[in-house]
């Protein structure tokens, strides 16, 4: 036997693991915070910290721009990314859409199993929404939507709906803390789990789409803007879904 292929398959496994590893860790930098928003990503303090060469680093980074994290300005060096409002704005537009299409999808495929495990999910959010814990809070409501994303079993759903969620991270964040949703956001994850829970396909889409439509008016909120356009902010009496 040829000792020299599994040495070779091995080389050539850890040189294109390794930058998709130091991606993962930049963007998990990015989305705590220790990588704020407009700051200078130095790629040498990267290197260092990673014990490895620029290499690595600079194709992670590549990978990070086209995710829309990070930009790259000729001759200044790369920057974690900030999104105007207006940006995140239409991207919550955008996700409205994509929410009422995986409340549907879940809804006809999700096992009663999977409802045990959002009620569950839903109580570990009540408790950090009660101890005022914005940043558990936060990282429980994205593992929530990501049960919910994978149980839609959609892949280009899944590449489009994480991407447009990275980039909001810190208007969501924002709206949270500032726009008042950790009073509420409980209460709408839990009626999004009934609706669910139901087995109401039509039903469940709606009740997503107006969970995104409050939180981008929170955002809104949180930013000193007027409503966003949505059907609750038009009706004064109605309740917080």
């Amino acid at each position: 036997m040829n000792s020299s292929k599994p040495a070779a398959a091995l080389a050539f496994f850890q040189s294109n693991s390794l930058p998709m590893l130091v991606q993962e860790e930049i963007e998990r930098l990015i989305m705590t915070g220790e990588l704020a928003v407009g700051t200078r990503v130095n790629e040498s303090e990267l290197a260092q910290r990673f014990n490895t060469s620029r290499g690595p680093i600079r194709e992670a980074l590549r990978a990070l721009e086209e995710a829309g994290l990070v930009r790259n300005e000729k001759n200044r060096g790369v920057f974690v990314r900030e999104i105007s409002f207006e940006e995140a704005d239409e991207i919550y537009e955008l996700r409205e859409a994509l929410e009422e299409i995986i409340g549907r999808r879940v809804t006809r495929a999700i096992a009663p199993d999977g409802i045990e495990r959002l009620k569950g999910m839903l109580k570990a959010m009540g408790s950090a929404a009660k101890a005022k814990d914005v940043e558990q809070y936060a990282q429980l409501n994205l593992q929530f939507h990501e049960v919910l994303l994978e149980t839609a079993g959609s892949q280009k759903l899944i590449e489009t709906y994480r991407r447009l969620i990275k980039e909001l991270l810190l208007f969501r964040m924002r709206a949270l803390d500032n726009g008042g949703g950790l009073r509420v956001s409980v209460d709408e994850h839990r009626e999004i789990v009934d609706a669910i829970a139901s087995g109401e396909a039509e039903r469940a889409g709606r009740v997503m789409r107006q969970h995104v439509a409050d939180s981008r008016n929170r955002m809104h909120a949180a930013m000193g803007r007027p409503d966003a356009d949505s059907p609750r902010s038009n009706s004064s009496n109605q309740q917080g879904a």
